[in-house]
């Protein structure tokens, strides 16, 4: 097992990286990398068929995996950690018994998959006291980054007699367009999934999951669950495997459970090798070839590209052009267009640069490939395959005929299982991403992959590494959010966070990095400002917007104001963009007030006035403000026949909270429940906090007659949305509320008369025991 080796007498390792009681080299020369393991289960028998194998470091800063592999990658022991976490997943499994029936998920991490020393592990499997049955699980962002390694890697694993299993399906487009490219026995649905409300999105995750599961076989792994209705969802959506806290959290040592049954992955052959030859070659004996010139193909690959373009960011596009001289500017221009609605484009060809045009993948051929001699366009999506598959006839040899007028042998075919080999077959030959360190411009280079010569001498390494450690410093100290996204690939990853904005995006920086911008929008996002945000970046300027972004699994809605600034290399193209985030939904919802107080013909609030009615911690109404409004709101519905509903909410647990993680601790999670109360109301219902850990609702406007019945509805929303885990910066927690019911005029006809009764009713759910009895 590789490992970085440390000189234990000194201060540095023998690569010249820092070594101390906390720096992962020190954890990986003593061996402190270790695993749990958390339990997955069968959904339809409630058997445990399975392990996830999770990585820790040793107690203190580097024991959270985030942060570990977070300082392996700013340490370059990235490939290292990763090694060693599998080793300690082979060993902790073998130690723990976990072995046949049972199966053990090991990760492997994206931008060290093509050198994972798989093999080795057999010598551990080999001496497990039973069969150790591993599947490996990876996500899209490998094959984005590296689709010739991952591809090959896949085969690897297939070889050795594991399974395969594709991770966090569904936080990104781009696992939908791969899915059929990896064929994995596993499909991992990400845990937003099962615990966010259903939306169209969801649906169409679940559409193209279930359409490859059908086809292939394949399992459904819904991870998150961690209450009975997150359960209930993941066997809505079609899951019949399930991980979470509701089965067991991770463990060291697990309890041994009392159901155990086989996991049936399907059968490892169900997809050919990755043996190299070209897409033509991949059309089945006896396949009908027609004939046309050039200017024809050129038409029916501009109809596959329109096809692509409908299809959207689930779509795979790859393409040869023979040789660059052919991916003409009105190519570029209809291939920027591929870039940014579809989920990954590729090209081929000789003489073709890395990346023909922003975020488009390409690679230069060697002269005696037979792809030179071939013109390919193929597109993959969930529910759509196509490829145009041709050969060059040579007749323009010596300049017999005119350009246009060259002739192909060809076909056009629509048999998936032919797209898909014809997909590999082009992903196998592009060149893996430069990584591009924050600060620092990738450099260009030829066809051929030749260093173009700077203007400037390039700076020692020394000298590179104490820049970018300045550059990153200043970044991670900044009380803004920081993003550096990298523009000279596909899809334009993030490949820098600060922790500002980590705490924003409410994702670990592992979780974002290599991952796009637009995992923050939501179906609320304005497209418009979206698209102006596009449209700045595509002519290389900077642009100011205010975007509605969501934070978290939890999708808890916030006001982004986001500066985007490019960066240029010496030639002047952009390579990066820098993002500065800040979080206004505090201006937001204040102006968004105030303009509806405007709208409803009420005077403008001064600020000493927003001081008297407000509740300084969370910004809604206090106490007096909704007497005010909810008495006026009384009035109306008397004169106008309606109900007014008034809910009254106590949390439960949050003393524990205050109790186990401090007073702060407290206050974060009343601003959480606030924000969610918030955006589970109408604009005309009225909210408020009346102190501690109480919070008012009115619902204005009801049918007198479906008044009760809609408040208990709003009432359940309310309580599902405040019982979801929230993410504190002293960690997760999850409390729950009891919300007690009163309407007017059934139960009273002043605030007075419902807050007595919804006081009741709150107190009869939170202490049924005691209540019994009054």
């Amino acid at each position: 097992m590789t490992s970085a080796r440390v000189d234990v007498e000194g201060a540095h390792d023998t690569a010249g990286r820092p070594r101390g009681p906390d720096t992962v080299a020190a954890v990986l020369a003593v061996g402190g990398v270790r695993s749990v393991f958390q339990p997955i289960v069968d959904l339809s028998t409630g058997a445990v068929a399975a392990y996830e194998a999770l990585a820790r470091g040793p107690a203190g800063p580097l024991e959270n995996p985030e942060a570990l592999f977070e300082a392996a990658r700013r340490d370059g022991l990235l490939a290292e950690l990763d090694s060693d976490c599998r080793a300690a997943a082979f060993r902790g499994a073998c130690d723990q018994g976990l072995v046949s029936p049972l199966t053990v998920f090991v990760n492997v991490e994206p931008e060290v998959v093509d050198g994972a020393p798989l093999s080795e592990l057999l010598a551990i499997a080999d001496g497990a006291p039973g069969e150790l049955r591993i599947v490996l699980e990876i996500t899209e962002r490998a094959l984005a980054t590296r689709p010739a390694e991952l591809l090959r890697t896949v085969e690897r694993v297939r070889e050795m007699g594991w399974g395969i299993a594709l991770d966090d399906v569904g936080a990104e487009p781009a696992s939908l367009a791969f899915m059929s490219l990896l064929r994995p026995d596993v499909v991992k649905l990400d845990m937003y999934l099962v615990q966010a409300e259903a939306t169209p999105h969801v649906a169409a995750v679940m559409n193209s999951v279930n359409a490859y599961a059908e086809q292939s076989g394949a399992l459904v792994l819904a991870e998150g669950i961690e209450t009975e209705r997150h359960l209930a969802t993941a066997l809505a959506l079609g899951a019949t495997l399930g991980q979470g806290w509701l089965f067991g959290r991770p463990s060291a040592a697990p309890v041994a459970p009392d159901l155990v049954q086989g996991l049936a992955l399907p059968s490892p052959s169900q997809g050919p090798g990755e043996s190299l030859t070209s897409p033509f070659a991949c059309l089945p004996p006896g396949a009908v070839l027609r004939q046309g010139q050039k200017r024809l193909l050129i038409e029916l690959s501009k109809q596959l590209e329109s096809q692509a373009l409908q299809i959207g960011d689930t779509c795979v596009v790859a393409s040869t052009f023979q040789f660059s001289r052919h991916f003409t500017v009105a190519t570029a221009r209809r291939y920027r267009g591929l870039v940014e609605r579809t989920g990954f484009v590729c090209a081929v060809g000789d003489g073709l640069p890395l990346e023909p045009v922003p975020g488009l993948r390409g690679a230069s051929l060697e002269p005696d490939d037979p792809v030179i001699g071939e013109w390919d366009v193929v597109v993959l999506s969930p529910h759509f395959s196509a490829a145009l598959l041709a050969r060059d006839l040579g007749d323009a040899t010596g300049g017999r005929v005119d350009d246009m007028d060259r002739s192909f042998e060809y076909a056009l075919t629509y048999d998936r299982r032919v797209v898909k080999q014809a997909a590999r077959q082009l992903m196998l030959r592009v060149a893996p991403r430069r990584a591009v360190a924050p600060g620092v411009s990738p450099a260009e280079h030829s066809p051929r992959g030749h260093a173009v010569a700077a203007a400037e001498p390039p700076l020692s390494r020394e000298a590179e590494q104490a820049r970018d450690a300045l550059v990153r410093r200043a970044l991670a100290a900044s009380v803004n959010g920081v993003t550096i996204s990298d523009m000279t690939v596909p899809d334009q990853p993030m490949t820098f966070t600060n922790a500002a904005f980590d705490r924003l995006a409410g994702f670990s920086a592992a979780e974002l990095i290599d991952r796009n911008c637009r995992l923050l929008q939501g179906p609320d996002t304005d497209p418009a400002a979206v698209d102006r945000i596009r449209s700045a970046i595509a002519a290389g300027r900077e642009c100011t917007e205010l975007l509605l972004n969501y934070r978290g699994p939890q999708r808890e809605p916030w006001w982004n104001e986001v500066h985007l600034s490019p960066v240029t290399d010496e030639t002047g193209r952009v390579v990066q963009y820098i993002g500065v985030q800040n979080d206004v939904s505090a201006r937001v919802n204040a102006e968004r007030e105030l303009a509806l107080e405007r709208e409803r013909g009420a005077a403008y609030l001064v600020r000493i006035e927003q001081l008297a009615y407000t509740d300084p911690l969370t910004g809604l109404m206090n106490r007096r403000r909704f007497e005010d409004r909810i008495e006026a709101a009384l009035l109306t519905s008397r004169m106008a026949e309606r109900a007014v509903a008034l809910l009254f909410m106590d949390l439960d647990g949050f003393k524990a909270v205050n109790d186990s993680l401090g007073h702060a601790a407290g206050d974060e999670l009343l601003k959480v429940v606030a924000t969610r109360l918030a955006h589970r109301v109408r604009a005309s219902d009225l909210l408020a906090r009346l102190g501690g850990d109480e919070f008012l609702v009115a619902l204005t406007g009801l049918d007198p007659a479906q008044a009760a019945q809609e408040a208990q509805a709003v009432a359940a929303e309310l309580s599902a949305s405040v019982t979801r885990p929230v993410r504190l910066d002293a960690g997760e927690v999850q409390v729950g509320a009891s919300i007690g019911v009163a309407t007017s005029p059934l139960d009273a006809e002043d605030f007075g008369g419902l807050f007595h009764i919804a006081d009741l009713r709150m107190y009869e759910l939170k202490h049924p025991a005691t209540s019994a009895g009054r």
